[in-house]
């Protein structure tokens, strides 16, 4: 019988939990052995009693709990010590920023720990229920707009008054990804008047669709990679993305970046000039903040103003709804899990010839077998 692992995040700042009770009673119903840290749910409104309910054994020591187990389930990376106390041959699931932790991956690697990272399953139809990436994405989008609507010094939408008529605010989402389009969704909802650009034209249908308007900017090639992610611009292509779409921006009340390329810094899309003409009490959020910023002056986890524009670059945004950000991360580790689970041995197994695996599994067997993480590390 495989034993199943679940402890609590250790972050402050995030209430998410990585398995709520009605996935612990799935794994229960299916033969594995379910151990859960004291307090698991408890900061996104799950009680010990529901898990105890569902199946789970709670476990007050944390050291106890990793030592156990076959598979360890969680949303965020675990620390060195962490690392150390797992048995050789125990799976790993988890959020593991590889491209950016190499010391983790390599810990992972030589303590002969599977290790499986959360942001590199693929971007498939079969993977489509286990996407965690996207998941919190879409909720991330929502949040944001929600913030910068709080900060902003006006209402989004038009709003006939015995004094006149409030014209809607204007609202420019820059990236049309999941985190995009919820942004535009969300604004478009709220009563803004949006628009929207991304390097890749196949995505302005979307943005169409949800009642906003595409801003067209001839870049030349541009695309997408295999797994639906922007490619990255050359710095000629940078410089005209910042030009076409600079009139935008100085007139808008909310921007939104979401431009981010994976594994690799992101782009400079909202410079200081820009900001310096911007309305004084706009509003930018900026989600790429904690890896390096799409806007000027932005700082990873706090809220600044430059030039009388507020930008918010607090990171983190699916957890500021836990208890949703909680049952959709649960959901896709689950159907991760339940994907490799033999009903008759009761145990996880990792096929390395899976094409799903074959993206997102790190290591194993005392090596880097991700062939995209060891180029990147080479």
């Amino acid at each position: 019988m495989t034993r199943i692992a679940i402890p609590n995040e250790t972050c402050p700042q995030d209430q998410r939990t990585a398995m709520t009770p009605i996935n612990v009673g799935k794994l229960a119903r299916a033969g594995a052995e379910v151990l859960v840290e004291s307090g698991l749910g408890a900061g996104c409104g799950y009680a010990d009693e529901e898990y105890r309910t569902a199946g789970a054994g709670l476990v007050g020591g944390r050291s106890e709990l990793l030592e156990a187990a076959d598979l360890v389930l969680r949303l965020n990376k675990p620390s060195g010590d962490e690392v150390a106390q797992l048995q050789p041959g125990a799976v790993h699931i988890s959020f593991l920023d590889p491209f950016n932790e190499r010391a983790l991956v390599e810990a992972l690697r030589d303590r002969q720990v599977s290790a499986v990272s959360m942001e590199m399953v693929p971007r498939t139809t079969r993977a489509q229920k286990m996407d965690a990436l996207s998941s919190q994405a879409s909720l991330a989008g929502y949040v944001m707009t929600i913030q910068a609507a709080n900060r902003l010094n006006r209402i989004l939408p038009m709003m006939m008054t015995p004094s006149g008529t409030i014209k809607p605010a204007r609202v420019f989402v820059i990236g049309a990804g999941v985190a995009g389009l919820q942004a535009i969704a969300t604004a478009k909802r709220l009563g803004a008047r949006v628009t929207a650009f991304d390097t890749r034209d196949v995505v302005a249908e979307q943005v169409e669709s949800l009642g906003a308007n595409f801003l067209q900017i001839d870049l030349g090639e541009t695309g997408q990679t295999e797994n639906g992610y922007a490619r990255q611009l050359t710095a000629e292509q940078l410089a005209m993305q910042q030009q076409g779409q600079a009139e935008e921006i100085l007139r808008s009340d909310i921007v939104i970046t979401t431009a981010q390329v994976f594994g690799r810094k992101p782009p400079l899309l909202v410079t200081g000039e820009m900001l310096r003409g911007m309305q004084p009490g706009s509003v930018i959020v900026d989600m790429a903040a904690e890896s390096g910023g799409n806007v000027a002056g932005s700082v990873a986890g706090e809220v600044v103003e430059q030039h009388g524009v507020t930008i918010i670059g607090s990171g983190n945004w699916s957890a500021q709804v836990c208890r949703d950000a909680s049952d959709m991360y649960s959901n896709n580790l689950f159907n991760l899990v339940d994907e490799y689970w033999d009903a008759e041995q009761k145990r996880f197994i990792l096929d390395l010839e899976d094409e799903i695996l074959h993206g997102c599994l790190i290591t194993h067997g005392g090596e880097i077998v991700n062939p995209t993480i060891k180029q990147h590390y080479a």
